[in-house]
């Protein structure tokens, strides 16, 4: 089987989650997308949506909504995602891609009203299938859950995570560990340790933290992953 990453910007990465579908037999491909966390153009095409077994649009520094950085590719993923769901595609969204697929589905991306940066944890209504975290939140934005789909789960900043049909979005970051972050800190610069004081934490805490949870986020993939493939995508 074959899993389709979309990588928006040059900070996602399939990470954890991607190994987690390479250990269950799935061939991981990655389709990269801006060249630039600082340049959101793309001129390139999105295959049909029947080209994978399921397909993971990954996180962004970008909005939604912000059609000078997304305007010449945004419309056609969420024609992508809405196709994937027409013909039983399963989809994975993960934060700007849970948000995408919010989108495609009726309904909205809004601004937070703050950034949320850091490791939390949310109240789930289904923790075999979305567990409890902590996981790692960068967000600016956050989705309106689409009025057919089911809310799963939620913390004070904003609803997490969603289901509807064969599709699973979620607002926080399943796939990044301590290198991920690093690597986002590393693309990012010193504009990195200024959202992140900003938002009331640091880089240093960030990191720190994610080696703190380096084992339970390794777990809770695990049983997203597991739990999302049987009972969402019906692929296991």
């Amino acid at each position: 089987m074959r899993a389709l990453f979309l990588a928006h910007d040059p900070g996602s990465r399939p990470g954890l989650v991607g190994d987690a579908l390479a250990r269950r037999g799935f061939d991981i491909e990655v389709l990269a997308m801006a060249r630039s966390i600082h340049d959101g153009t793309w001129d390139g095409r999105f295959p049909r949506a029947d080209a994978a077994d399921l397909l993971v649009p990954l996180g962004a520094i970008f909005s939604l909504n912000d059609r000078s950085q997304v305007g010449d590719w945004i419309d056609a993923e969420l024609d992508l995602l809405r196709d994937a769901d027409r013909q039983g595609v399963p989809v994975l969204g993960i934060c700007f891609g849970g948000q995408a697929l919010a989108a495609a589905h009726d309904g909205e991306v809004v601004a937070a009203d703050a950034a949320q940066i850091g490791w939390s944890t949310v109240d789930t209504d289904d923790p075999s299938l979305v567990p409890s975290g902590p996981w790692m939140q960068w967000h600016t934005d956050r989705f309106v859950v689409p009025p057919a789909a089911k809310e799963l789960a939620r913390d004070a900043s904003c609803p997490q995570a969603f289901v509807l049909r064969r599709n699973l979005g979620v607002q926080f970051h399943p796939e990044v560990d301590e290198a991920g972050i690093a690597h986002w800190l590393e693309l990012a610069g010193p504009d990195g340790e200024v959202a992140a004081e900003a938002a009331g934490t640091s880089t240093q805490q960030l990191l720190a933290d994610a080696r703190a949870n380096a084992e339970r986020a390794s777990r809770n993939v695990e049983t997203l992953v597991d739990a999302f493939l049987s009972e969402v995508a019906g692929l296991a």
